[in-house]
């Protein structure tokens, strides 16, 4: 059994965070432990509130993790603030693990997940040890100090965040004007491919990111490559947008079960 680990915040309505990585790793045929960074009070209309776990609690759950499970790959979601970066990144430093980033920002419905003095410490401590990073244009834009429009501007960003010590960054371009959802992976060695998809006429988007890093991160702990599991976790996410639940009067969830049910996603690969 391939067992891997999710460290990010509880969101009560089931959509993102601890609970989309599960319902992800469970599709995915891997064991999911967690580490729960913070408790959110939320649903498809937003977040009403946020609790915080301490520093210290954050590093017992990973002790108690690491001491007993045999973790092949994890992911970090929402991690709230500069010190529990720190915790994080001071306890999975030495630990021959594959690191999924997600750099959870800004909710769905425009409330901030992530304290602006946090930024650094991502930026300092965390990207230099992760494997894959996925920021969307917001997020890339927050993290590079860039602003992103075009083609060129993706790249110049993909580059500055290599030189954070990043092993491969997926560039999201869901958030630019263009029918097609087009993400660009860039690796050290210079490399880069694109994967394009339609974009989907719809409000239930909610947990998109969480799924996708997830995916990539379930993947990466079967023992695909890099670029394998990220292709893959493309297509996973694509079918659970274009197959929604339709549940929730906000952004609601994207569908989890599309992929087990049968569902194929139309994505080309660029080379």
């Amino acid at each position: 059994m391939n067992i891997v680990l999710t460290i990010a915040g509880s969101d009560s309505g089931g959509g993102a965070g601890i609970q989309a990585d599960l319902k992800t790793f469970q599709e995915m045929n891997v064991f999911g432990t967690t580490v729960i960074t913070a408790l959110t009070a939320q649903n498809t209309l937003g977040v009403n509130g946020i609790y915080p776990a301490t520093p210290e609690f954050v590093e017992l759950q990973l002790n108690a993790i690491f001491d007993d499970f045999d973790v092949r790959a994890l992911k970090t979601g929402m991690l709230f603030s500069a010190e529990i970066i720190q915790t994080v990144a001071r306890n999975l430093k030495d630990r021959n693990l594959r690191i999924v980033v997600d750099p959870v920002m800004i909710a769905k419905g425009g409330q901030a997940l992530l304290k602006d003095d946090a930024v650094q410490a991502l930026i300092r401590v965390l990207l230099p040890i992760a494997t894959v990073l996925t920021p969307n244009i917001p997020e890339a834009e927050t993290i590079t100090g860039m602003k992103i429009q075009t083609g060129e501007e993706i790249r110049k960003a993909a580059q500055k965040i290599l030189e954070f010590g990043v092993e491969c960054v997926v560039m999201k371009g869901g958030h630019l004007e263009d029918p097609m959802a087009v993400d660009t992976v860039f690796f050290q060695d210079g490399s880069s491919f694109q994967m394009k998809s339609p974009k989907i006429d719809t409000r239930h988007t909610h947990g998109t990111g969480c799924t996708f890093s997830a995916a990539i991160t379930a993947y990466l702990g079967r023992g695909l490559s890099i670029k394998e599991s990220i292709i893959e976790a493309k297509k996973f996410v694509q079918a659970a947008i274009e197959n929604p639940l339709n549940i929730g009067h906000g952004h609601g969830p994207t569908n989890h079960f599309a992929h087990r049910l049968g569902a194929k996603a139309e994505v080309e690969i660029i080379e």
